[in-house]
């Protein structure tokens, strides 16, 4: 018997586990201080609990940061940690670094970003910013609207049960790929309803997975 591919092995968890579909890409924010900070504060934060109901007050509160070039002067003369009630130098810091980076290529609004994204070495500049790794620009990407595969712990643990472990990012991303691909998915929107129904299954009183648009990702 041939042994199953990792794409085939992971294309087999879904469809048992998340059935056939149709799996929504989420839409992303279209607030760039909102999409920069959402970049920045994500990581080991409940999402729905923690951040994403801040990243709607920071839009209602700063609706003039709507673009990087609005963003960067808020950020100029107020105090984000305050704003955001969250009080983390290290993410702070990462935040004001995207958005001058930002700025300085000459990115100011969702498209711009949408598109900048597109070339090869404006991601690697984007990797050059302390605190942004590999996954997190691929999640950047989600939040203005690309299809990507941002390989996060709770797609390496879906991938684990369905035996497949130990494989560096760029290559699980691959796989992942390749899996939306054999089910005929978007990317993005495979991605999200793996996210989705991982993150529920840790809540001890989840209800059924919905596999709609991860709550912070649409726009704001």
């Amino acid at each position: 018997m041939t042994a199953l591919t990792p794409a085939r092995r992971i294309a087999d968890q879904v469809q048992h586990l998340l059935g056939d579909g149709p799996f929504p890409q989420p839409g992303g924010w279209t607030h760039m201080g909102a999409v920069v900070c959402d970049a920045s504060f994500h990581a080991r934060c409940k999402y729905e609990a923690t951040l994403r109901p801040r990243l709607l007050r920071l839009q209602e509160a700063w609706p003039d940061a709507a673009t990087v070039r609005g963003f960067q002067a808020r950020l100029a003369t107020h105090d984000l940690s305050a704003a955001m009630d969250f009080h983390s130098a290290r993410k702070v810091a990462t935040t004001h670094a995207i958005t001058d980076l930002l700025v300085a290529q000459g990115v100011d609004t969702r498209d711009d970003l949408h598109a900048w994204l597109g070339e090869r070495v404006n991601r690697a500049a984007l990797r050059t910013v302390k605190g942004v790794g590999p996954k997190s620009v691929d999640y950047i990407g989600n939040l203005v609207g690309r299809s990507q595969v941002a390989v996060d712990v709770h797609l390496r643990t879906f991938a684990a049960d369905a035996g497949v472990s130990g494989l560096p990012y760029e290559q699980l991303r691959a796989v992942y790929e390749e899996a939306a691909a054999i089910l005929g998915h978007e990317q993005g929107g495979l991605e999200h309803a793996v996210w989705r129904y991982k993150s529920q299954s840790l809540q001890p009183t989840a209800s059924p997975p919905d596999h709609g648009v991860r709550l912070g990702l649409r726009p704001g």
